[in-house]
């Protein structure tokens, strides 16, 4: 299985793009600004689209590469999401003031886009990948991810604070990545907290859940570029010093648009 970064960044800025991944090149999770880094026809090759949620930088793409390669597919792009995050875009973009109603049109038998409804904790099997919708803790109904195609998982987090549930079904699993957000220094630590967002200070205690006997690479993402630089000072000194929570040990990398990865 592929996973190829197309953005990961918590805000825009140059060479910021954000958050959008691209699972063997027809399935997209997320579809922030990162998508329009994409050929047309690569974007033809996306037929799932999971969201996590509804915030503009998980979904501003999704309106324009509908509109980019609409007429060149022969069957509705399929949008998976949470019940709330589906009435979010009904209600605020595919609503024909923002931008038209692709899951009417051109016709409500033939649209352009459909949208599917998940649930927490459920599991769906299709091109060969099982992707399990894990839980998330946000400002707006969210979710992350767990995705295999036979060998470890690709997990993703999704924006969220602290989550017992979340690290109690990752234990469970066989992880292979996990990409994981901060978005914002320990400085904005209380408005990370009011916007139901990880600080560095949180992510150590966060992950200190992980049960002692798994070892896998963690990538952060979602940093808002004015503090990217702070985020990782910060998360480098966990092996230094307890910066509040416990010592933190693990494998730490950190995600850049363009990155590959074969799991």
């Amino acid at each position: 299985m592929k996973v190829r970064v197309l953005g990961c960044s918590g805000a825009i800025a140059k060479d910021c793009r954000t958050t959008s991944f691209l699972i063997d090149g027809d399935v997209l999770i997320d579809a922030g600004t990162g998508v329009g880094d994409l050929t047309l026809e690569e974007m033809r090759g996306i037929d799932q689209v999971f969201l996590t949620h509804s915030h503009l930088d998980h979904v501003a793409a999704l309106p324009l590469m509908v509109d980019s390669v609409a007429a060149r597919r022969t069957s509705p792009l399929k949008i998976h999401a949470l019940a709330g995050t589906i009435a979010a875009l009904r209600a605020h973009i595919f609503n024909d003031v923002i931008w038209p109603d692709f899951s009417r049109i051109p016709t409500p038998e033939a649209p352009f886009i459909t949208f599917h409804e998940i649930k927490t904790g459920q599991a769906l099997q299709l091109t060969g990948k099982l992707i399990e919708v894990l839980p998330a803790v946000h400002t707006v109904p969210a979710v992350g991810y767990a995705i295999t195609a036979g060998t470890g998982c690709w997990v993703f987090t999704g924006d969220t604070e602290r989550n017992p549930a979340f690290w109690s079904r990752v234990n469970e699993l066989n992880v292979a990545m996990l990409v994981i957000e901060t978005a914002f220094s320990n400085r904005e630590k209380e408005l990370a907290k009011l916007s139901l967002h990880l600080s560095p200070v949180v992510l150590a205690n966060e992950l200190d859940q992980i049960a002692k006997d798994k070892t896998y690479p963690i990538y952060i993402t979602h940093t808002k570029p004015a503090e990217t630089s702070l985020i990782m000072a910060e998360i480098q000194k966990f092996d230094e010093t307890s910066i509040g929570g416990p010592n933190v040990t693990h494998d730490i990398r950190w995600l850049r648009a363009g990155q590959e990865f074969e799991l």
